[in-house]
């Protein structure tokens, strides 16, 4: 299996509440990327690499919600990023 990595001049951060579905909170490509994937490991925020999903969330308006096609998609990167945490997702 090939390692697969987002092109390096590409993020898109993402803000879940537990309530309401995520919202697209910061998205940049080049320079910015790069100071939200900085951002990111300074405060200890889990970083998830899949090309097509960041693709498909950069077209994605700041402050929109997730649309329910990616809700599969986005609910395993939070179970993912939970697990790293030592939390457990809801439900659980």
């Amino acid at each position: 299996m090939k390692n697969v990595i987002n092109p390096p001049d590409i993020a898109v951060a993402l803000n879940y509440d537990g309530t309401n579905a995520p919202r697209v909170t910061a998205k940049g490509r080049g320079k910015t990327a790069g100071q939200i994937i900085d951002l990111a490991k300074e405060h200890n925020i889990p970083l998830h690499t899949d090309v097509v999903l960041v693709d498909v969330l950069s077209k994605i308006s700041l402050g929109d919600e997730i649309p329910r096609e990616l809700y599969l998609a986005i609910a395993e990167v939070i179970a993912f990023a939970y697990l790293l945490g030592g939390k457990e997702p809801a439900g659980q």
